[in-house]
């Protein structure tokens, strides 16, 4: 609607100044032409900019503080940076960030940020685009919300999200914070990503978002965050998927800051699409770069126009074991359960991982297909086992399978940067029912989201496994 009206506008000047036929002569001086001329431009321009603020909607309890539809012919660097960095940079990906008008356009309304696959010196070599609003429109709570659509392609990680103006004033990352809107792996188009890094030691708390049909390549989507003192909340399509309140940060061994730290503080939106790393992995010969493009329809940030800031930090819940003292809930499966939720044991697949569980018989059974390409493949899980310094605990299991394979079992910190509480433990099974026993000491911050891991991919095999009798405990 708005380009029409923009056209419009142009048709209008060019009746005025191109109607002349080749026989007739224009009789009106070039200064009164001149003087259409620029009051058309600005005609058009009041136009665009009428038409853009009707289009972009009120919330309600919230004024619209900035935004940026992407109309206009360039990037508007009144609000955005180009962030030029070398490969390697981060995360161990691949890409250059460049200021390139190749990576980073504007078209149809929409900022294309776009990877480029090209060779150097023999090899695969990568670009790409990432822009913020550092220094330029930062600010301290709000509602940040982001139409956009993302590319496939194994390798490809496009993302919102958003970083303190002053990284220092708690320390470098994650002390400062990090706030991410939206992740999407190019290699996994079904699942969106919410989180948000902060502390030391390093901690983050991750929503998803699974769609039920379709993928987040195939249309755009709306991304948005409501940053408040003592909250967030994250949103696709108007649905709330994840919250999070009780965040920290502090030096190595130090005392905690005081809450709400260290999101009390300006911060930035960031825009980019990054090359393999770490958490996607490299991209491969499916990854077609020719439509490698993570396309922002538009960013608009609201605020309130106050905010409570007396805020406090919730209580962590840790919950009870049960009457034996098993802190692992149905750990003897003589419950059936749902496994596709996150109460109590939860069955994954990731990475190419197929297979399915049940439990029958007092017994776990875990049968794959597919063993996948990484460890968590196929994994079984049981979340929010509480796991407190300086406690001693023991984890015990029997264990069998079709035939003699690995698997690997851990304890785990999911909403604290993923360290293990107890390590990686790779073990084999046999064909004959056997126990598993394992002691381990808690020596990190105590935490109520503890993770018991079972994890079958990756190991050479697809033989079908059975647990019975899973026990964390506390010994002396």
């Amino acid at each position: 609607m708005r380009k029409n009206l923009i056209c419009a506008a142009l048709a209008a000047f060019l009746l005025l100044t191109g109607c002349a036929g080749p026989a007739e002569s224009s009789s009106a001086p070039a200064e009164s032409l001149t003087d259409t001329a620029e009051n058309m431009t600005e005609a058009v321009t009041e136009a665009a900019a009428t038409e853009a603020a009707a289009e972009v909607p009120e919330l309600p309890g919230y004024t619209l503080l900035w935004n940026d539809e992407f109309d206009g012919a360039a990037l508007d660097e009144g609000i955005w940076n180009y962030e030029p960095h070398e490969p390697g940079w981060t995360n161990e990906e691949l890409q250059e960030y460049t200021t390139s008008a190749d990576n980073v356009f504007l078209r149809d309304g929409c900022l294309v940020i776009k990877a480029i696959k090209s060779e150097r010196d023999g090899k695969d070599y990568y670009t790409s685009g990432k822009v913020t609003a550092q220094n330029k429109k930062d600010f301290t709570y709000g509602k940040v919300v982001a139409r956009a659509k993302v590319p496939a392609g194994q390798g490809l990680w496009p993302a919102i999200w958003m970083m303190p103006q002053e990284e220092q004033h708690y320390g470098q990352w994650p002390k400062c914070g990090e706030i991410d809107i939206m992740e999407v792996l190019g290699s996994r188009l079904d699942t969106a990503y919410g989180t948000v890094h902060y502390g030391a030691p390093h901690a983050e708390q991750q929503g998803t978002y699974v769609l039920e049909n379709g993928s987040f390549a195939d249309d755009f989507h709306e991304y948005s965050v409501e940053w408040e003192p003592g909250e967030m909340r994250w949103y696709i399509d108007g649905e709330l998927y994840h919250t999070v309140n009780d965040w920290f940060t502090a030096e190595e061994g130090g005392d905690e800051k005081p809450y709400p730290a260290p999101f009390d503080q300006p911060f930035f939106v960031q825009m980019n699409l990054a090359v393999g790393g770490t958490w996607p992995g490299n991209p491969d010969e499916t990854t077609d770069f020719d439509k490698a493009e993570f396309e922002i329809d538009y960013v608009r940030v609201y605020q309130k126009p106050s905010y409570d800031t007396n805020v406090t930090k919730p209580e962590k819940n840790f919950r009870d074991a049960d009457e034996t003292g098993n802190y692992v809930y149905n750990g003897d499966f003589s419950e059936a359960e749902a496994l596709d939720d996150e109460e109590n044991w939860y069955f994954l697949l990731f990475e190419g991982g197929e297979g399915a569980a049940q439990i029958k018989d007092n017994t776990m059974i875990i049968s794959s297909t597919n063993e996948g390409t990484v460890d968590y493949s196929v994994q079984l899980v049981q979340p929010a086992i509480p796991m407190i310094k300086g406690k001693k605990y023991r984890l015990t299991f029997d264990a069998w399978a079709d035939e003699e394979r690995d698997i690997i079992t851990c304890v785990d910190a999911p909403t604290a940067g993923w360290v293990r509480y107890l390590a990686d433990t790779t073990l084999t099974v046999g064909t004959e029912k056997q126990t598993f026993t394992f002691d381990f000491e808690m020596k990190d911050k105590d935490d109520p989201n503890g993770r018991l891991e079972f994890n079958l991919g990756h190991r050479g095999s697809t033989a079908t496994v059975y647990i019975q009798n899973v026990r964390i405990e506390e010994v002396v």
